[in-house]
């Protein structure tokens, strides 16, 4: 007969997992079993990461050089890894998991949930409002250029009405029908990306490796270059949903801490290799003056590989990437700008009304609403987005690593997660901040 075991909490940091979590091992084992929704949110996490980032990190790349990359990478990569392992860490050990701002405020209190809540509103409002543009746009352009239809439908504010509110409709169905959809979308990006980045071995040569000249160039060019290097691997935005997931599906914490960990190390693992690979692999092949040209003109790694093939082979595999890379980022944002949303509205209603009172089904619709009437709105007016993304690169510091990390010293229940890792954390969050104004020094 199973016996469960219970143990105190100060004791569970030195205790085996499936203690921690009172259960036997074999109830444990049981519980942490690989199953759809685990492939579900990996595939959505690599969906969210393969956005713009893997399409203009290689040209920046090229831009700044091989060794500048290899510099940020070592900065960054395994600070990303820390601080979204410390971020899964700060949210699944929140009683109350239903939303950022909702977790936030069990640590900080209501004043804090709010104010980081904005924060974390406006780092995902910018990427709802870059990825509605691209989508709608891209798919006009591409329509017009087959002879589809005679005019860009993107002038046609309707069409963007249209397009948004599908993927929107989309975005709110359940789980596993999102899954399916972003999954398919997800893989067939990666492996076209990994395909691409052996194509390009025989057009490598050692003469596109600019020497190395001055060293604190460097450094300020890596520094520089951070923030393209997390954002094209970077699933932040989609962890928080992932983890209220994994807390709504598991009745023990440590079970969904688990499963979000391990989805997350998986996730991460992937978008290393095959996006480390095709930077390194495009770095090899193009010469500075080329990615120089190409930043000048706004052209993207994709379109600069069409020159290396003859046909339209390339043209045809680049608009699928384009296509597949930026719906899925699409759904990804869509999430966690819903959870947001939702977590705010909530804070503000519950300093109100009682939580039992609250209609959280009309606020689920009142935000999917608000998220298609504030993207339609960028579309209507075509906004140029694209120009203000730098911002994003200090707030994923700030909501990223410096407030987790600030979790750490500052909740008593976090301070198991002091030490070496933490303090890297908080370095890169600060490396991100400076990154925008070091680019005009």
């Amino acid at each position: 007969m199973n016996q469960t075991v219970n143990i105190s909490p100060a004791a569970a940091t030195n205790t085996p997992l499936h203690v921690q979590a009172n259960m036997t091992q074999e109830q444990w084992r049981q519980a942490i079993k690989f199953d759809n929704v685990d492939i579900g949110w990996i595939v959505m996490s690599i969906g969210m990461a393969v956005g713009a980032g893997i399409v203009f990190l290689p040209v920046q790349v090229g831009v700044m050089g091989l060794w500048v990359f290899l510099l940020s990478a070592v900065i960054g990569y395994p600070a990303m890894y820390l601080f979204q392992k410390l971020f899964i860490n700060t949210l699944a050990e929140s009683k109350k998991c239903t939303d950022y701002p909702g977790v936030i405020s069990g640590y900080l209190g209501k004043n804090w949930g709010i104010g980081l809540g904005i924060l974390y509103f406006l780092m995902l409002v910018i990427w709802v409002l870059v990825y509605s543009l691209t989508v709608t746009n891209d798919s006009a352009s591409y329509l017009h250029s087959f002879g589809v239809t005679k005019t860009h439908l993107n002038n046609n504010v309707f069409y963007g009405l249209a397009l948004i509110s599908l993927l929107s409709y989309i975005g709110s169905k359940s789980e596993k029908f999102l899954f399916k959809i972003s999954g398919f979308m997800a893989v067939t990006v990666l492996l076209l990306v990994a395909v691409m980045g052996i194509l390009l071995v025989p057009q490598w040569s050692f003469a596109n490796i600019t020497p190395v000249q001055d060293w604190g160039l460097m450094l300020k060019n890596a520094i520089i270059t951070l923030p393209f290097t997390l954002t094209s691997i970077l699933f932040i935005q989609s962890l928080s949903p992932m983890v209220i997931s994994y807390r709504s599906h598991e009745k023990s914490i440590e079970v969904a801490r688990y499963k979000a960990t391990r989805a997350m190390k998986i996730a991460f693992t992937i978008l290393f290799v095959i996006v480390f690979f095709f930077a390194v692999s495009f770095t090899f092949a193009i010469n500075q003056a080329e990615a120089k040209h190409a930043m000048e003109l706004n052209i993207s790694a994709l379109a600069m590989i069409a020159h290396y093939f003859p046909g339209s082979w390339a043209t045809i595999v680049g608009i699928v990437i384009n296509i597949f890379a930026v719906v899925t980022s699409f759904f990804g944002v869509f999430l966690a700008f819903k959870e947001a949303c939702r977590g705010l509205a909530m804070n503000v209603l519950e300093r109100k009304f009682e939580t039992h009172a609250i209609n959280t089904k009309l606020v689920d619709k009142f935000t999917t609403v608000f998220i298609i009437l504030v993207a339609w709105g960028a579309v209507a007016l075509n906004l140029p987005i694209l120009s203000f993304t730098s911002i994003c690169s200090p707030i994923f510091g700030i909501v990223g690593c410096l407030i987790p990390a600030y979790l750490v010293y500052q909740v008593p229940s976090l301070h198991k997660y002091k030490g070496t890792a933490t303090n890297l954390i908080i370095i890169t969050g600060v490396l991100l901040c400076i990154s925008p104004l070091l680019a005009f020094i």
